[in-house]
């Protein structure tokens, strides 16, 4: 007597089974909707950022200056005098026309957060006719800014930005070491041995 068998269908299609296809199929579900929620706030946040890189760039250029560079400002050497660094230079008025109240806009970056700050420089003289010079300093502690970058040139109270061109200025001079005498006084045993003999060691300052 023959037995039919059971059909391979029926042999793999168990309860058990089912379930698992339904739970893996879950997990798959989620994990291509969390990949797609992912993207998408990626995507958002990477175009709120080049919206943000777009609208600095504009107002950065709305507010330059227009016309031909009225002043030419050197910007010299950082010196350090005093304890301090010195930040100074000179502004040429290369305009045909007088200059008054002039000051340079200093960018200074803080050591201990990375912050920049603005910092407003006024010349040594109120008016610049056209051909002469003023200069500027800045006294700062070394241990407060890292770096310091010329960023603007206002004049008058109204703090008018001015077109300008710059170049490098002094050079920092050559640090010279001043040579040092160091005097040793011999034994007073007067016999004539060396001062780091063996048998009479002495420490070399």
């Amino acid at each position: 007597m023959l037995t039919d068998s059971p059909r391979s269908d029926e042999l793999f299609d168990q309860p058990g089974s089912s379930f698992g296809r339904k739970v893996v199929a879950a997990i798959c579900a989620l994990l291509i909707s969390a990949a797609v929620l992912l993207g998408y706030a990626y995507l958002r946040k990477r175009h709120a950022q080049q919206t943000l890189a777009q609208t600095s760039q504009g107002d950065s250029r709305a507010s330059l200056p227009k016309g031909p560079p009225q002043a030419h400002i050197l910007v010299d050497d950082a010196l350090l005098k005093g304890g301090q660094t010195i930040i100074g230079g000179s502004v040429k008025n290369i305009s045909s026309e007088s200059l008054r109240g002039l000051s340079v806009e200093l960018e200074l970056r803080r050591r201990k957060d990375g912050v920049a700050e603005q910092r407003s420089v006024p010349l040594d003289r109120p008016l610049l006719e056209p051909q002469q010079e003023g200069r500027y300093s800045l006294a700062l502690q070394p241990q407060d800014y890292s770096s310091v970058k010329l960023i603007g040139l206002k004049q008058g109270p109204d703090s008018t930005l001015l077109a300008y061109t710059s170049s490098q200025g002094q050079r920092r001079p050559p640090e010279r070491l001043e040579p040092k005498t160091i005097t040793v006084q011999r034994p007073s045993s007067g016999r004539g041995e060396f001062l780091n003999s063996p048998d009479n060691p002495a420490r070399v300052p």
